[in-house]
C-alpha cells in the first residue's frame, strides 16, 4: 500500500501536468491518464520480474517534462515519435555496451548540474499551476496558499519521522486538497458526467511518425539524462540490498526503460524512469523485498481501465500540484547542490561550471515568446530549451573550458 500509495502520487503530479499542456477536453484528459496509469504498470511489473529485479520504484520521469514543454506547439505526434526513438536509442546504448564509455562523461559535477538544471528549467510550468484560477479564486489567493502549503511541508519534513516522513508527498496531496476545499469550495470536485466502472483505452496511439530533427535533438539530450538518472538510481538501492551480479541489473534495468518509454511513445505519454526516492522508503519500513511491487503494479494496471477513479484523482487542484512540483524540484536542487558540494577540493573554476549553465538554462526558460519566435524552426526546439542548452554548457565547461587536469579525478 505504501508503494502503491506513493507511485499514483508521482503519476498524479507528472501526468496532470502533461495531460493538460496536449488537451483541453477532459475525456482526452482522462484517456491520457489511463494510459500512463497502463504504462507505469508494465514497467513496473516488468523491472521487478526481469530488469533490474530490484525494490525500485517507477513513475513518469520529469526530465522529459522538460522536453515536452520546449516541444509544445511542435505536434503531439512528433513529441511522443521523439520518446519511441529516445526509448529505443537507450536499448541501442544499453545492448551495444556504449553506455559504459558515455556515462563516464557525466561526472560529478555534469550530473550535479543537470539535477539542478531540471529544478530550474521547470520553474515556469510551476508558476503556471500555482497561477491557474477561475472564477472563484484570484491569483493572489492561489499564491498565499501555495506559500502557506509550502511552508507546511517543509516543517512536516523536518518534524515527521519515518514512514511518515517517506510518504509525505501522499499525504500532502491528501491534505492539500482538503485545505483548498475549505479556502475555494467551488474548484474541487467538478462534474464529470456519468463514467463507465471499466473502460478500456486502446484508442488514440501515436501511429503516425513524424520526424522533427530539432525536437529529437532535445530528446536524445534528455534521454542520456534519464539514463544517467536510472543508473543512479539502480546503484543507490543496489548498494543496500548488496544482490549478486549488480553489472547485469544495470544493463537490464536501462534496457527496460528503453523498452518501456518505447511503448509510451507508442500510447502517446510520457516516458517512465527509477526514481531514487525508493532508498529512503526502504529505510523507513525495514523492507527490501522487491516482490512488494508486484501487488502494487496489478493494482495500478486496473486503476488503468477504472475511470471513475482516475477521474476522482484528476480533481486534484492545480495550485496543489504545482505547490509540491515545487517542493520536490527543491529537493531535486539540494540533491545537485549537495553532490557538487560534497566533492573534495570544490574550487571557484567548480562553481563556474555548474553556475553558468544554470544562468543560461534560466535566461532560455523565460525568454519571451516573441523572441523564441524570432529562432530558427529547426533548432528552435534546442536553443529554446532551458534544460537541453544548459547540458550542452556544462558538457562544454567540463571538458573543454575547464577540464580537470588528471582525467582520473
Amino acid at each position: 500500500m505504501q508503494w502503491l500509495a506513493i507511485t499514483v502520487a508521482t503519476v498524479i503530479i507528472i501526468g496532470k501536468v502533461v495531460a493538460g499542456l496536449h488537451y483541453a477536453d477532459f475525456g482526452q484528459q482522462l484517456l491520457y491518464m489511463q494510459k500512463l496509469f497502463f504504462v507505469i504498470a508494465a514497467a513496473l511489473f516488468f523491472q521487478v520480474l526481469w530488469g533490474h529485479r530490484l525494490p525500485l520504484i517507477t513513475g513518469p520521469a520529469t526530465v522529459l517534462l522538460v522536453a515536452i514543454l520546449a516541444g509544445t506547439g511542435r505536434g503531439i505526434d512528433a513529441i511522443y515519435t521523439s520518446i519511441a526513438a529516445g526509448g529505443a536509442f537507450l536499448v541501442v546504448l544499453s545492448v551495444t555496451g556504449l553506455f559504459s564509455f558515455i556515462s563516464r562523461y557525466f561526472t560529478p559535477r555534469v550530473v550535479a548540474t543537470i539535477l539542478i538544471l531540471i529544478a530550474l528549467t521547470i520553474t515556469p510550468t510551476i508558476l503556471n499551476l500555482v497561477l491557474t484560477t477561475t472564477a472563484a479564486e484570484t491569483p493572489l489567493t492561489n499564491l498565499g496558499f501555495a506559500l502557506v502549503f509550502f511552508m507546511a511541508m517543509i516543517a512536516a519534513d523536518r518534524l515527521l519521522p519515518g514512514i511518515w516522513k517517506t510518504t509525505m508527498i501522499v499525504w500532502a496531496i491528501i491534505i492539500g486538497t482538503m485545505a483548498y476545499l475549505v479556502v475555494v469550495p467551488a474548484e474541487v470536485w467538478h462534474d464529470r458526467g456519468q463514467l463507465g466502472l471499466v473502460s478500456g483505452f486502446f484508442s488514440g496511439f501515436t501511429t503516425r511518425l513524424v520526424w522533427e530533427p530539432g525536437l529529437l535533438i532535445s530528446f536524445m539530450i534528455c534521454f542520456i539524462a534519464l539514463s544517467i538518472n536510472d543508473l543512479g538510481s539502480i546503484q543507490a538501492v543496489g548498494q543496500i540490498v548488496t544482490p549478486t551480479d549488480m553489472k547485469s541489473r544495470v544493463n537490464r534495468g536501462i534496457t527496460l526503460s528503453g523498452l518501456s518509454n518505447m511503448l509510451a511513445g507508442f500510447f502517446g505519454v510520457i516516458g517512465p524512469v527509477n526514481f531514487s526516492m525508493s532508498v529512503g522508503i526502504i529505510a523507513a519500513n525495514g523492507n527490501a523485498s522487491r516482490f512488494t511491487l508486484i501487488p502494487t503494479s496489478l493494482a495500478l494496471m486496473a486503476m488503468a481501465f477504472l475511470p471513475g477513479v482516475v477521474a476522482f484523482i484528476w480533481n486534484v487542484p492545480a495550485v496543489v500540484i504545482g505547490t509540491i512540483l515545487l517542493y520536490i524540484m527543491c529537493a531535486q536542487l539540494a540533491a545537485g547542490l549537495m553532490m557538487a558540494f560534497g566533492a573534495k577540493g570544490f574550487s571557484f573554476q567548480d562553481g563556474l561550471t555548474i553556475g553558468i549553465p544554470m544562468m543560461i538554462s534560466i535566461l532560455v526558460s523565460y525568454l519571451p515568446p516573441q523572441v523564441k519566435a524570432g529562432f530558427p524552426p529547426l533548432l528552435l526546439p534546442v536553443i529554446g530549451n532551458g534544460f537541453a542548452m544548459g547540458v550542452l554548457a556544462v558538457l562544454i565547461l567540463e571538458h573543454i573550458v575547464y577540464p580537470l587536469k588528471n582525467s582520473k579525478e
